[in-house]
């Protein structure tokens, strides 16, 4: 039998930790590119509470320009963050899941990731629920038919269902929606900006009383996005990489763009409208603003608008974390569309409709210890391992990687520690949960755990072979809990339900 052959058959193998879903993604099992990624981040970032956050600087005292250049620049610090932790899906076309069974344990990766999965789940509710707000307006006004929780089931079914598809289904929705909210929204900036013109006021020289901190609304920012900053590796492992590119840059060329472009500015315009939003009518949201006034055509682009925003960011920044973090957790019960689906199930459980105003506390305390994580991922895969990473011991229950019992103490009291001390200082909880979280893992590691639990990734001298993409090779799964590097002719084309 070939190696293609033998990946072909089993692909299809499930145990305790092994579903397809959560495989290494060959080099030949990623399509999207450098325009499809960065369309996929434009669909991301806009987001409904991002026009909360401009108003907030604005309504601060902060000047609109000075408010969009600091937002600019929080995401351009959170993308360079994300780039670090991309590598993961590049350089081995690992998830975020299976990955954090290095520093966390086979079964202690569990107890990050399913916090992860369930608020991810938590969003798609909150944002289905905005979409279907908006829906149930246009059924009103063109049908009169009004019942939000009929929109609100109606949405569900299709955003998952586009989600079951897989990642090429999710890249071109998002190569559609992305140019169309581009353009709704600059036609919203020009809308509020007349608002704000015939009430004898000038966007660029308003100043609201208050006294804002700049550093305050920069680390807000970047809190914002700590979520997807961990778990960017369930996206980057489908992206394009060429084989053999052992420089950082050549590696990841087709994610630069998404990152440190397509984020920081689409997040900047948006923020930038609700601020505009604020001095024209003191309303944070641009879409109540426009729609108590909008008729027939306009009200019905305004909503396209909304719809289309909370489905571009729920099937790559909800579905897809929720649902790879819930097969993780059961291989053996939940493949890909199940796991999907249950991201659709838990995340309407969650009543979104009823913990909207009070989410944003809890998402602040809950971003602080998603900040710790990313420390000590940038920490583990960095300076611990140098990106060299023994895969097959990641979906081997008694290899490297069960450490105590299945669980890393390193990586669970780094987690405890970074993610504590930044949630008691929330207000700076990103800058104070990474780097800590980051020292205390790497500390933890080499007086804790490396004595009794020799990771051998750290043994040879320059670590090729555990090294993927930067050699031109894949990780491929040969069956019976076996694996072994292939080169890219090797494999073949091997569907694979996420794909």
């Amino acid at each position: 039998m070939t190696i293609a052959d033998q990946l072909e058959t089993a692909e299809h193998e499930r145990t305790a930790l092994i579903e397809e879903s959560i495989l290494p993604t060959s080099l030949a099992q990623r399509p999207i590119g450098l325009w499809g990624y960065a369309w996929i981040w434009v669909g991301i970032a806009v987001i409904i509470a991002t026009y909360s956050l401009g108003a907030t600087g604005v309504g601060g005292g902060v000047g609109l320009g000075t408010v969009i250049l600091t937002i600019m620049l929080a995401n351009l610090a959170i993308g360079a963050f994300m780039l670090l932790t991309a590598d993961i899906g590049t350089e081995h076309g690992l998830s975020f899941a299976v990955y954090l069974r290095a520093p966390f344990g086979v079964h202690g990766t569990h107890l990050p990731a399913i916090s992860r999965g369930v608020v991810a789940a938590m969003w798609f509710g909150i944002q289905t629920y905005l979409g279907a707000l908006a829906l149930n307006g246009i059924g009103e006004y063109f049908l009169g038919f009004s019942n939000w929780f009929v929109w609100y089931v109606a949405f569900a079914v299709v955003q998952v269902a586009n989600t079951m598809l897989g990642i090429k289904s999710v890249e071109k929705l998002a190569a559609l929606a992305a140019p169309a909210i581009i353009a709704i929204s600059v036609w919203m900036y020009f809308t509020l900006e007349g608002i704000a013109q015939t009430k004898g006021l000038n966007i660029w020289t308003f100043r609201a009383e208050g006294q804002m901190s700049l550093l305050v609304l920069f680390i807000a920012n970047m809190g914002f996005w700590s979520t997807l900053a961990i778990d960017i590796p369930n996206l980057t492992r489908f992206v394009k990489t060429t084989p053999g590119a052992k420089g950082f840059i050549a590696r990841n060329r087709n994610i630069f763009a998404a990152q440190l472009i397509a984020l920081p500015v689409t997040q900047a315009m948006i923020a930038g409208i609700g601020g505009v939003s604020f001095i024209a009518t003191g309303n944070w949201n641009p879409i109540e603003v426009i729609q108590g006034d909008a008729q027939g055509l306009a009200l019905l682009v305004l909503l396209l608008l909304v719809v289309l925003a909370q489905w571009s960011t729920n099937n790559s920044a909800n579905l897809i974390p929720a649902a790879l973090t819930f097969i993780n957790l059961a291989p053996r019960a939940i493949n890909y569309k199940m796991g999907v689906a249950l991201a659709g199930v838990v995340g309407t459980l969650c009543f979104p409709w009823a913990i909207l105003n009070n989410l944003f506390v809890f998402l602040g305390y809950y971003g602080a210890f998603l900040s710790a994580i990313g420390g000590i991922m940038v920490a583990d895969y960095y300076v611990l391992r140098r990106r060299r990473l023994n895969v097959p011991e990641l979906y081997s229950l008694t290899g490297q990687f069960r450490y105590a019992g299945g669980f890393n103490i390193a990586g669970l009291l780094a987690w405890a520690i970074g993610g504590g001390v930044a949630a008691w200082y929330s207000q700076y909880a990103f800058i104070i949960g990474f780097p800590l979280g980051f020292a205390a893992y790497l500390v933890l590691m080499k007086v804790l755990v490396l004595p009794f639990h020799p990771q051998a990734e750290l043994k040879t001298r320059d670590g090729r072979e555990f090294l993927a993409t930067s050699e031109g090779m894949s990780w491929g799964y040969l069956g019976n809990g076996r694996f072994r590097r292939v080169a890219p002719g090797e494999t073949g084309v091997v569907e694979r339900e996420d794909l």
